[in-house]
């Protein structure tokens, strides 16, 4: 499954920046681009690296934040300016800073240019490895996140007139601000796989989540318990999401890419490998083929292990869109893992992968009602299946 792929990249990208010590460091997103390019992925004949990017402008940002709340972000930008806590600006997550409004109008600029490159069909695919600000509100910042760059591409695509866009949030958080825009547009499924909201930011997206009347069904969210590896990560993703986005028939896939959920990230508590987080890509690229005529807008997010994860994992998406997947036993290039020697001063990864090897077990084969990872996805199952026409329980109990 092949196709043209559009890269989006600008340099000044970099400029979303909360500065020394916050974990959304811009260099995680740069790392990811060299090892993306290091490993030849950029110069494949059928990859074009699109930029520079425009900002998205106050009209695009309005289609789903608040007039105020953009004016706001414009006030905390000049330099010197006042803390506006009341947008939720200048906090420990959303510091302020000066250029804040033009460098998160990028990123939003940067998902649309991915969003009209697919609509366009200049594309097939499109990726947008510094996207994927999902926690953004309407009229606040949170969790990171000033303007919500997937919300603002989806809401555009729905202008443009497609009629069904299927969204789904690998990140280890739940993808709140992406949720809360279209909680009551039956033409946007969300769908977020998370780690519990008991124990993790932002304390939301519970499977009674549902969507708002008229659009029950279309919000889905399944809860992973704190520890979950790869098999139980992608056992999850295979008993909900393949029929979900089946029942709702998508025009377009919108996926956000966070690979917080690696063991090694240091604000979460799953366990999955570069080899689950490859296996995830994968089958969001199948899916996308199979339910959407291959059209796909895959997004970043999370993750804040800069050197040993992001890299790899996102040179995997960018590597599996392009339709020449990277063997996860395949060696780090040299010039890679020379520049972070060189310049962090620290050794890289030496493999694309960590030497995982997975065997998830498939719900149709039964579930356990005393392990909470299978009652979690009964429960995501029977809040949302039958709204969806689909039968939450098909598969028997587990012997014994």
């Amino acid at each position: 499954m092949t196709g043209q792929l559009s890269f989006i990249w600008d340099e000044r990208l970099r400029a979303y920046d909360f500065g020394s010590g916050h974990p959304l460091s811009p260099l995680r997103v740069r790392l990811a681009h060299q090892l993306t390019r290091d490993l030849g992925v950029l110069d494949l004949s059928n990859v074009e690296t699109v930029g520079p990017v425009s900002p998205a402008s106050n009209a695009d940002l309005a289609r789903v934040h608040l007039p105020e709340y953009i004016a706001a972000v414009e006030r905390a930008s000049a330099p010197g300016a006042r803390i506006d806590p009341s947008h939720g600006i200048g906090t420990e997550d959303v510091p302020r800073f000066d250029g804040m409004h033009e460098a998160s109008a990028l990123v939003a600029g940067a998902t649309l240019a991915a969003a009209r490159a697919v609509y366009s069909k200049s594309s097939l695919h499109a990726v947008n490895l510094a996207g994927g600000l999902h926690h953004a509100m309407p009229g606040y910042a949170s969790g990171f996140c000033v303007y919500n760059d997937i919300g603002v591409a989806i809401a555009w695509l729905l202008e443009q007139g497609v009629r069904r866009i299927g969204y789904v949030d690998v990140d280890v958080h739940h993808g709140d601000g992406v949720q809360a825009m279209f909680f009551d547009d039956p033409r946007v499924m969300t769908m977020s796989l998370h780690e519990d909201p008991r124990v993790l930011f932002p304390g939301s997206g519970y499977p009674d989540e549902i969507g708002a009347p008229g659009a029950e069904g279309t919000s889905i969210n399944v809860v992973l318990p704190a520890g979950t590896r790869d098999a139980g990560w992608l056992r999850a993703f295979d008993a909900v999401v393949p029929e979900a986005l089946s029942a709702f028939e998508p025009e377009i896939l919108v996926t956000q890419q966070g690979c917080d959920t690696h063991y090694l990230d240091p604000l979460a508590d799953l366990g999955l490998s570069i080899e689950g987080q490859r296996a995830s890509y994968q089958r969001l690229h199948a899916l996308a083929h199979h339910l959407c005529d291959g059209r796909w807008v895959a997004v970043g997010g999370g993750g804040y292990e800069w050197v040993d994860v992001v890299p790899r994992a996102w040179a995997h998406l960018t590597a599996i869109a392009a339709g020449s997947p990277i063997d996860p036993d395949s060696p780090v290039p040299e010039s890679f893992s020379g520049y972070i020697k060189s310049h962090l001063g620290r050794p890289g990864p030496e493999l694309m992968g960590d030497g995982y090897e997975i065997e998830p077990v498939a719900w149709t084969q039964g579930y356990d009602l005393l392990d909470p990872l299978d009652m979690s996805i009964l429960r995501t199952r029977e809040a949302v299946f039958g709204h969806l026409g689909l039968a939450a329980d098909p598969c028997p109990l587990w012997p014994g």
